[in-house]
């Protein structure tokens, strides 16, 4: 490491990856950190993602990448009934420790820097601006100074935090998750399952994603209202216990994930924020892989603009705020509505939704009907179903 550079991207997960690639590729001299001993590691997502969203991050989808394709899901109510959807666009689970190590090589292919195993422990700043980093790398503590820091450093969000553009969650905007990569699992690899109830998840949902050969992602993500009580691991245990009382248990993991509203103001001076540190995950689902893609992406680019203009200022860098909110920030900002409906959602109201979508042809079986149907005695959230998915 050198001891300046135009832009240093804090986090080399996807969305700080990408926003690496962006800004060398648009010819800043950047600096890419991961705090972890290798890229990709560990694994902290249940892995999935559209074709559609992922081909518009990506120049091709390489098949080193996909563990299992997706042609539908189902979804499991409280009392048990299934439903299917399907035929509305192909998935794909990730094999993130692959998918994440390449992009970092394509950031380092366009010019970044990559470095691991380098903890940033503060920021540093100059006259109002950020203007570097502290870090300890291989435990020697150094200062790195830039233009522009990106904080792609996940929830826990310390560059965000640090610069004043982060502030605490609100406990019912945190799902707490936790989740297993387990072996022996007779489920049908072609889709993805959600299962639904109180009693299972409260606040939230389980997942089971194929890994492939009888090997799934299963996990769980429950309302921070509800996770005083009973930990999600707890939760998790409980249903591996009832459902697949033969699963062998290969990994295990817990964390957070934002599902919150969207952050107005993702820059200040001399500092940016992506993905899940800017809330870009859906607050819906949780995913959060190619909305942090797609922020990084456009960070980038406005870095490296702002580098060649000479003016690395809030109101220069929040353009890329404006881009975001023009596009995807309008959808999650809806989302983020209809999710505090789906929120105060009982079973009964979860079993009519199940029971009125197995009564429509399976052509009428589709993700805004769903939500429709969900929200049917909460009529002013349909507009929003009908915009999120507009946009």
């Amino acid at each position: 490491m050198k001891k300046k550079y135009d832009v240093i991207v804090v986090g080399a997960g996807p969305a700080g990856s990408m926003a690496a690639r962006s800004a060398a590729a648009n010819g800043a001299e950047v600096l890419l950190l991961e705090k972890d001993r290798e890229v990709g590691i560990p694994v902290r997502c249940a892995e999935g993602v559209g074709e559609i969203g992922l081909k518009a991050v990506v120049d091709e989808i390489k098949p080193r990448w996909i563990c299992q394709k997706i042609y539908g899901v189902q979804l499991i109510s409280p009392d048990e009934q299934m439903v299917l959807l399907e035929g509305e666009q192909m998935g794909y689970v990730l094999n993130r420790k692959v998918f994440d190590y390449d992009l970092a090589q394509m950031a380092a292919d366009a010019g970044a820097v990559v470095q691991t195993k380098t903890f940033v422990n503060g920021l540093l700043f100059t006259d109002g601006y950020v203007s570097g980093v502290r870090l300890n790398s291989l435990g020697q503590q150094r200062e790195i100074s830039a233009r522009i820091v990106i904080g792609a450093d996940g929830i826990e969000a310390r560059v965000g935090r640090w610069a004043g553009l982060r502030k605490h969650f609100a406990m019912h905007d945190v799902e707490t998750c936790a989740q297993v990569t387990a072996a022996h699992i007779d489920l049908d690899p072609r889709y993805c399952y959600f299962y639904f109830g109180k009693e299972k998840a409260p606040g939230g949902y389980i997942w089971a994603f194929s890994k492939g050969e009888g090997v799934f992602n299963i996990g769980l993500g429950i309302g921070g209202d509800f996770s005083g009580k009973i930990s999600a691991m707890g939760y998790l245990t409980r249903f591996l216990e009832e459902k697949f009382p033969e699963a062998a248990v290969l990994t295990t993991v817990v964390g957070g994930v934002p599902c919150a509203p969207p952050i107005k103001k993702m820059a200040g001076n001399g500092v940016m924020i992506v993905g899940d540190a800017a809330n870009h995950a859906n607050p819906v689902s949780g995913g959060g892989i190619i909305r942090g893609m797609l922020a990084g992406k456009i960070a980038g680019q406005v870095a490296a603009e702002a580098i060649k203009n000479g003016d690395v200022s809030d109101n220069f860098l929040n353009t890329y705020s404006k881009i975001w909110f023009e596009g995807e920030g309008k959808t999650h900002s809806f989302f983020y509505k209809i999710k505090k409906g789906i929120y105060n959602l009982s079973d009964e109201d979860l079993n009519r939704t199940a029971r009125l979508m197995n009564s429509k042809p399976m052509k009428e079986r589709t993700l805004i009907n769903l939500f429709k149907s969900a929200l049917i005695h909460q009529p002013s959230l349909i507009l929003d179903v009908m915009k999120a998915f507009a946009s």
